[in-house]
C-alpha cells in the first residue's frame, strides 16, 4: 500500500511541475514607460516596446538619457514570460540581463549588464 501512496504522491508532483513551466499568467504586450536607475548614477526615462506570443517576448528597450549628454539608445531584446516574471536578455549576445516582475500594469526590477547593475519602475502606457 505505501508503494502506491508514494506513485500517486509522486505523480501529482510532476503534474504541477509540468504546470508551472507552461502556465503563462500575465500578458506583457505593449509600451511600457518609467526610470531607469544605474549603479554610477547613470539613469533616465526608458520605454520597453515588447510584443508576446504565449511565453515567448521580442521587442526593444529604448533609454532616452539626459545625463551627461542627451542622447537615445534602442536594444533589440527577447526572452520569456513565467507567471508573473518577464526575462530578457538581448539578441546580439551582448551580457545584457533583465528581470522584471509584473503586477498589473507596473513592473519592477534590475538589469545586470558587465559590471553595471540598474533598476527600473515601469507602468504600461493606455492604449
Amino acid at each position: 500500500m505505501w508503494v502506491f501512496v508514494a506513485l500517486v504522491f509522486a505523480s501529482g508532483c510532476a503534474q504541477k511541475d509540468w504546470i508551472d513551466r507552461t502556465l503563462v499568467t500575465v500578458d506583457v504586450t505593449g509600451v511600457w514607460e518609467g526610470t531607469q536607475a544605474g549603479t554610477i548614477g547613470a539613469g533616465g526615462t526608458v520605454v520597453f516596446v515588447l510584443q508576446q506570443q504565449g511565453p515567448k517576448v521580442t521587442g526593444e528597450i529604448r533609454n532616452l538619457y539626459t545625463w551627461p549628454m542627451p542622447k537615445a539608445e534602442s536594444t533589440p531584446i527577447q526572452g520569456t514570460v513565467n507567471g508573473d516574471t518577464l526575462s530578457l536578455h538581448e539578441v546580439s549576445g551582448q551580457p545584457l540581463r533583465v528581470v522584471l516582475q509584473v503586477n498589473g500594469d507596473e513592473m519592477t526590477g534590475s538589469a545586470d549588464r558587465l559590471s553595471l547593475s540598474f533598476t527600473f519602475n515601469l507602468r504600461r502606457r493606455p492604449q
